[in-house]
């Protein structure tokens, strides 16, 4: 088990793969863990150095006061790049994770060679709706949006096979405080103005059944963002990581051949 100081946080996270392999780091989404890519991480070329972290208030990593930022959050990814003394990283981000990575390749650009946007955008929602769950969940805990979570994130035919019930556990595990800390950055997040200046190569993915990020919204930032490329994984919804590994994993590894990082 793997754990840093950063930025007066634990940080927990999965370094594999050769060291002087180029580099390719995870960013979970909200209410999951790092091991979200854990099927999906086979159907990645071999030879890549793959880092994996639970954001701070996730999984393993510590439940600090909140709330959060996304520009906290995004500084904790570059402290654990530099802790790791990494150098021209590739970042994944899922959902909240690809507004952590937009806020990183914004205010630390120097440390990527590109960037992934998956199931997210510039800006998610409004700020009432997620003050609304914070809400909620604080009212009744994380178990009282288990089953509506699992709508947004998964197709009717994942949640019918009966494979979304880990998820659903998984979620209803979460540390409370830090979910709702990062509810909280979310809602204050709007890095469409930031996005718009990017020019570090970046390559967005939206799942075609998505309740959370849909499309149209991920397509929006794409349109921000200077030669961006959209894709969509069909049959998918907001975690094609899970759902459609495959199909998921052969969009990041055109875009790691595009820009030459394998």
């Amino acid at each position: 088990m793997e754990h840093a100081r950063i930025n007066n946080a634990d940080l927990h996270y999965a370094d594999q793969g050769p060291k002087d392999g180029p580099v390719v780091m995870f960013a979970n989404s909200l209410g999951t863990d790092f091991r979200v890519w854990d099927t999906f991480l086979p159907h990645l070329p071999a030879g890549l150095r793959i880092v994996r972290y639970d954001k701070r208030g996730h999984g393993l990593s510590e439940e600090t006061s909140g709330p959060y930022t996304i520009e906290q959050l995004a500084d904790d990814a570059a402290g654990l790049i530099l802790h790791l003394q990494l150098r021209d990283v590739v970042f994944v981000g899922l959902s909240i994770g690809g507004l952590i990575g937009q806020s990183l390749a914004a205010r630390h650009g120097d440390l990527l060679r590109g960037l992934v946007i998956s199931n997210s955008a510039a800006k998610i929602g409004d700020a009432q709706m997620w003050r609304d769950r914070v809400a909620a969940i604080r009212a009744n805990g994380l178990a009282s949006i288990g089953a509506t979570t699992m709508e947004r994130w998964f197709s009717p035919a994942f949640r019918a096979s009966g494979h979304a019930a880990p998820w659903q556990r998984m979620l209803e595990r979460q540390p409370l405080n830090g979910y709702a800390a990062c509810c909280e950055a979310i809602a204050a997040a709007d890095l469409r103005s930031s996005s718009a200046k990017l020019s570090l190569p970046v390559q967005l993915i939206a799942g075609d059944l998505d309740g959370s990020t849909p499309p149209q919204i991920v397509q929006e930032t794409a349109e921000l963002i200077p030669g961006a490329r959209m894709d969509i994984v069909h049959g998918a919804g907001h975690i094609p990581c899970v759902e459609a590994p495959e199909a998921h994993a052969a969009i990041l590894i055109r875009f790691f051949k595009e820009i030459g990082h394998v």
